[in-house]
C-alpha cells in the first residue's frame, strides 16, 4: 500500500506505520509497526496484523479462530443493556450469592473441548452465562460485570487507534509514568498552550523525556515551523517516542537537534537576538532543509535509530535493545523497549506492553520502509537565522537538570516577548528559577501553574468521579522574555528627561 499523501491526515492503517493496539478497553496498551511478518500475541494465540491494513483507525476487532477479524455491529458492545436495566424498578441483590465455586456446572474440560471444535468466544461466554445458576440473581450491574469479565478472558477485544500526542502520552503516563517525568496529558497540553506553540513557530525545546516534548510540538506545528532540540553535553538526548508518530517527511525534516553550546556561540559571536549586526535574513532567503538532498551532520549531533548515547546526568533514555531470544527472532520483530533503572531482561521486555516491532528479513534487512527520521543537525543559514532572529517560544522538561542554570543561558536565545513554559515534577527547582529571573529582570508575567485533573464516569443514573485518579501532574513555570535594562542607559535617559524639564521651567 502506498504512502500517503503529506497534506492530508491519514484515517486508515497502512503498511509501515506505527499503530497503538487497545486490548481488552485499557488492560494492555502496545505499539506495533505494520510489517509483513509482525504480530500480537493475545492470550497464548499469536494473531497476524495483516488485517489491520486498510482499516481506519477506531477500529475494532476480535480475536477468531484464525487470528484477528473485524467486529460486526452486532459484536460491538452495547451500553444501552445496564441502562435500562437501571431505570427499572430493581429488586434484586447480591446478598444470597456464595463463593463456593459450585454455581457454574461447565468444567475447564468442556470449554477446551469448545475450544477443539472451533468455538468462538463469544459462544463460549453465552455457554458460561447459559451453565451459570446464579448468573439470573444477581443485579444488573453485576451481570453486566460478569459478562464484561468472561469476555476479556474467552473473547478478548482489540481496537485500532492512531499514535497521537494524547495516546502516547496516556500510554507512557499508565505504564512508566518515570520514563516521561511524570508528565501527564493535561500538562502536556497546558505547556504547549503557555509556550504558544502554533503554525508557523521557532519552538526551542529542551526534551529530556524521550522525544514526547518534541513529538507534540510537530505534531501540532503541522509541517509549517521548526523545532530545534537542544541538549547539554556532547551526546544529544534521545527523542525516540518520535518514531511512534506517523510524521511525514516533510514534518519529520523540520525536527532539528543542536547542542546548546553551538546555539550560545551565536549569542556569544554577536547574532544575538534582535541586534543589528551582521547581514539580515529573511525568512524567504532561508533554504527549506526538506529540499535538501543531504546535510553533512557532525559527529556528536548524529542520531542512530535507537542508539543515541547518555551522558549520567541524563536518567530518561530510550533504546532499541538488540533481539537476545530466538522467539524474537522467529517472529519477526525487534521489541524497542524503554530503558528502566532495573537490568532490561528479556522477562522484564515482555512484561513492558509498550513495544514497536519491526519486521527484517532473514538477511537482516528490513523489509517494510521504516519512518522518517528525524533530529538532523540545522543547516549554517538556519542557525545564522536563529541567532538573529531568536526562537518564538521554548519549552523545558528536563527533570535531570537545574532548572535554574538551564533557563539562564537559553532565555538569551529567545526573541523579545517570546513565551517560554518550563516543566518540572517537583516545586521548589522552579520557585528558586522565578526568584532568579525575577532579580535578573529577564521575564514578565512569571507564574507557576499546578495543573490538575479529574477523570468522569459519565453514565444514566450513576455518573460519579473515578475512583482510582492521579492527584499530581507536576508544575510549569511560565513567562514572557524581556529586554533586560541597562543600568548606565537608565541613568543617562534619567539626566536627559531632568534637563528637558528644566529647559522647560525656564521658558
Amino acid at each position: 500500500m502506498a504512502q500517503p499523501p503529506t497534506a492530508v491526515i491519514p484515517r486508515e492503517a497502512w503498511e509501515g506505520c506505527s499503530v497503538l493496539l487497545d486490548i481488552n478497553d485499557g488492560d494492555r496498551l502496545a505499539f506495533f509497526r505494520l510489517t509483513p511478518g509482525a504480530t500480537v500475541k493475545i492470550g497464548d494465540k499469536s494473531c497476524s496484523l495483516q488485517p489491520l491494513l486498510g482499516r481506519p483507525f477506531g477500529s475494532l476487532f476480535r480475536v477468531g479462530p484464525d487470528g484477528l477479524l473485524p467486529c460486526q455491529d452486532d459484536d460491538k458492545p452495547r451500553d444501552g443493556g445496564a441502562a435500562e436495566g437501571q431505570a427499572q424498578e430493581e429488586t434484586k441483590d447480591n446478598r444470597s450469592l456464595v463463593d463456593n465455586n459450585t454455581a457454574q456446572t461447565l468444567s475447564s474440560e468442556d470449554i477446551e473441548a469448545m475450544k477443539r471444535e472451533g468455538a468462538s468466544g463469544d459462544a463460549i461466554v453465552e455457554a458460561l452465562i447459559a451453565n451459570s445458576s446464579t448468573f439470573g440473581n444477581k443485579t444488573v450491574f453485576s451481570q453486566e460485570k460478569y459478562k464484561l469479565k468472561k469476555q476479556k478472558k474467552y473473547a478478548p477485544k482489540v481496537l485500532l487507534r492512531r499514535p497521537s500526542t494524547r495516546s502516547i502520552c496516556e500510554t507512557y503516563f499508565k505504564k512508566y509514568p518515570a520514563r516521561i517525568g511524570f508528565m501527564r496529558v493535561d500538562t502536556l497540553s497546558l505547556l504547549l498552550s503557555m509556550a504558544n506553540v502554533g503554525a508557523y513557530s521557532d519552538v526551542l525545546a529542551v526534551d529530556m523525556v524521550g522525544g514526547l516534548v518534541v513529538g507534540a510540538v510537530a505534531e501540532r506545528l503541522g509541517g509549517t515551523g521548526y523545532v530545534c532540540s537542544t541538549y547539554l553535553g556532547s551526546a544529544p538526548s534521545s527523542i525516540d517516542i518520535i518514531r511512534m508518530y506517523n510524521l511525514n517527511s516533510e514534518m519529520s525534516s523540520r525536527i532539528f537537534q543542536a547542542p546548546l553550546s553551538n546555539l550560545c556561540s551565536l549569542k556569544s559571536s554577536g547574532n544575538a537576538p534582535g541586534s543589528v549586526q551582521g547581514d539580515a535574513v529573511e525568512p524567504s532567503a532561508v533554504p527549506d532543509e526538506s529540499l535538501q538532498s543531504s546535510l553533512e551532520k557532525p559527529s556528536d549531533t548524529e542520531v542512530s535509530d535507537g542508539n543515541a548515547q547518555s551522558t549520567t546526568a541524563q536518567p530518561i533514555v530510550i533504546e532499541a535493545p538488540e533481539p537476545s531470544t530466538d522467539e524474537h527472532l522467529n517472529r519477526g520483530d525487534i521489541p524497542i523497549d524503554i530503558e528502566a533503572p532495573e537490568p532490561a531482561t528479556d522477562e522484564h521486555l515482555n512484561q513492558g506492553d509498550i513495544s514497536m516491532p519491526d519486521c527484517k528479513g532473514n538477511n537482516g534487512n528490513s523489509i517494510a520502509p521504516k519512518a522518517p527520521r528525524a533530529g538532523k543537525a540545522p543547516s549554517p543559514e538556519r542557525m545564522k537565522y536563529w541567532g538573529e532572529h531568536g526562537f518564538s517560544s521554548l519549552i523545558v522538561a528536563a527533570p535531570g537538570h537545574e532548572v535554574e542554570s538551564v533557563v539562564a543561558d537559553l532565555l538569551p536565545l529567545l526573541s523579545y516577548s517570546a513565551p517560554f513554559a518550563i516543566y518540572h515534577q517537583y516545586l521548589q527547582p522552579l520557585a528558586t528559577c522565578m526568584h532568579s529571573l525575577q532579580v535578573s529582570k529577564m521575564a514578565i508575567g512569571l507564574q507557576i501553574t499546578e495543573p490538575w485533573l479529574r477523570e468522569y464516569q459519565v453514565l444514566p443514573l450513576r455518573s460519579h468521579p473515578h475512583m482510582q485518579m492521579n492527584a499530581f501532574g507536576g508544575y510549569i513555570l511560565s513567562g514572557i522574555r524581556v529586554h533586560k535594562p541597562d543600568p548606565s542607559g537608565a541613568r543617562v535617559q534619567e539626566k536627559s528627561s531632568g534637563a528637558t524639564e528644566s529647559m522647560l521651567v525656564s521658558l
